[in-house]
């Protein structure tokens, strides 16, 4: 089998994915889909902090949507290649609109309530996730994907710039009542603009799925688990596929280093305010669309592998000057300057690397592949999350979060060495 090539100078000329209806529908479910999850992710800690005022108990919240992306993420890839993916989407939106009623009957005597929503959830958009992904090979053509992901990466960012200051206000202003019912609304209107959509690329007919035993089988169901060690074998045996599960642990275990340093840096390092951490937080989806924008263009005329390479050492210069900058200056405009930039490279991996998984993953896998990918980088996250905390006070937050750059470095080396795409 000989892999597709990458695109070429001559993709420069294709029109944006945008101008196609079904791609626009999608595109535009998604960015109302995921406002509706920052309305429910910015809304539910706030109320256990409320009824609670435990920081342990608001954390209890993000536990319970890790939890089951960790657990159920390679299973419910398996369902998603199983069932039509625009299907997929559309009872999967139905079903968080459902499952948010249960938040009207909360109280502070049945707190409970509110974990087992926010676990439900994260379940249900770990498989609305891969089922999108894996629906956007049939609603562009190959030469388009980069562009296309890097469209969809505008809407992650928008929405979050958007969904998190709307799901604060109507917290405030009409409760935990006025979040679930305007969230529960999104997903509805969300399922409706997929359901409108008529996706016009078929799954190829010859299309098949590698199993555990190493032998290609139909598209129709044959076992649960066989299906599932087909997905993890589509992986192991694909070596694109392989380069880009270890490249993307690597960056994980670097983000997770992130998470845990970066409101210490800010505090203890640049002496900033609370507000301050906020700022340098929102920011990043400022620099998230403006990336989406211009890798948009980029990805017509650049390889996936160079996006992601040169991505990644874009990215670990500039963390490896913010990191270091304090010497300079503290003045936080500069450092939302940097934030807002790291966001352009940060955006051409993610379009880089989902655009050649797309590429060189069977379609009949594509939900597997896509669903393993990501929860062995929430995997990869928690072991930076301990990395980071165990190692900084005896090394020193700067000299960790300069190992955190290093560590992108690496993955943008490993992907222009390995990411070639070559006859399998």
């Amino acid at each position: 089998m000989t892999a597709p090539a990458p695109m070429t100078a001559s993709a420069g000329k294709v029109r944006s994915p945008l101008r196609g209806r079904e791609f626009g529908l999608v595109w535009l479910s998604g960015l109302i889909s995921d406002t509706g999850d920052w309305l429910l992710m910015i809304a539910l800690p706030l109320y256990v902090f409320a009824i609670t005022g435990s920081a342990i108990g608001t954390s209890t919240v993000f536990l319970a949507e890790l939890v089951p992306v960790l657990v159920l993420g390679p299973l419910l890839g398996v369902f998603v290649d199983r069932f039509d993916h625009r299907r997929t989407m559309i009872v999967v939106n139905v079903a968080q609109g459902i499952a948010l009623l249960p938040l009207l009957f909360v109280t502070p005597d049945r707190i409970w309530i509110v974990y087992v929503i926010a676990a439900v959830q994260a379940a249900l958009a770990a498989g609305f996730n891969p089922a999108r992904y894996s629906l956007l090979p049939r609603l562009v053509p190959t030469a388009q994907l980069g562009s296309a992901n890097s469209l969809i990466a505008v809407s992650d960012n928008l929405s979050r710039l958007v969904g998190a200051p709307i799901g604060g206000l109507v917290f405030v202003t009409s409760g935990l009542v006025g979040v679930v019912m305007l969230d529960a609304a999104s997903y509805l209107l969300s399922a409706i603009l997929v359901w409108l959509s008529r996706p016009s690329r078929p799954v190829p007919a010859a299309d098949a799925v590698s199993t555990a035993a190493g032998d290609a089988v139909p598209a129709h169901p044959v076992g649960f688990v066989r299906e599932l060690l087909g997905g993890f074998a589509t992986i192991r045996r694909n070596r694109p596929l392989s380069a880009l599960l270890a490249i993307e642990a690597v960056a994980s275990v670097a983000q997770g280093i992130f998470l845990v340093l970066f409101v210490v840096y800010v505090v203890r390092i640049l002496d900033a305010s609370e507000a301050e951490v906020g700022l340098l937080r929102g920011v990043q989806a400022i620099g998230g669309v403006l990336g989406g924008l211009i890798v948009g263009v980029l990805a017509r005329r650049l390889s996936s592998r160079v996006l992601i390479g040169w991505g990644f050492i874009l990215f670990g210069v500039l963390a490896l000057a913010t990191w270091n900058f304090s010497p300079v200056t503290t003045r936080i405009a500069f450092y939302v300057a940097f934030f807002i930039a790291m966001g352009i490279p940060a955006v051409a991996v993610g379009a880089g690397m989902m655009t050649m998984l797309q590429t060189v993953t069977p379609q009949l896998a594509m939900g597997r592949v896509v669903a393993t990918v990501g929860t062995s980088a929430q995997a990869a996250q928690g072991v930076g999350l301990l990395l980071g905390g165990l190692v900084a006070d005896r090394l020193g937050v700067v000299v960790v979060l300069d190992g955190q750059a290093a560590l992108y470095l690496i993955c943008g080396v490993l992907a222009l060495v390995s990411l070639r795409l070559r006859p399998l």
